[in-house]
């Protein structure tokens, strides 16, 4: 029950910052259709990573451009980035990953 509630709140928040203006295609960049499918990678991304007992969703984002990943943020382990790449990389329509996380073991 608690990963279906991450999930959903993942989801949320990424349609949220889709209505809230995050629609604007630069020119050159992409088009809207592009821009739409990027989106929607980035939420199934963001969605496998709530599924998953070893990626954290809420500290790791997730970008897309012409369908190129950039992971960003924070990893307790190497494991988890690497983890989290190996999500990004099985993930539909995904073409490459760019795996930026930093690995930050956690203070006690």
């Amino acid at each position: 029950m608690k990963k279906i509630l991450v999930a959903s709140t993942v989801v949320l928040a990424t349609l949220a910052t889709l209505g809230a203006g995050g629609c604007a295609v630069t020119s050159g960049q992409s088009t809207v259709g592009q821009y739409v499918d990027d989106a929607t990678i980035a939420t199934r991304v963001k969605a496998r990573f709530a599924e998953d007992s070893q990626v954290s969703a809420m500290r790791i984002q997730v970008e897309a451009l012409k369908g190129t990943v950039q992971l960003a943020g924070f990893a307790v382990s190497q494991a988890e980035k690497d983890r989290a790449g190996q999500i990004a990389r099985a993930t539909p329509d995904v073409k490459e990953v760019r795996n930026n996380i930093i690995v930050k073991p956690a203070e006690n």
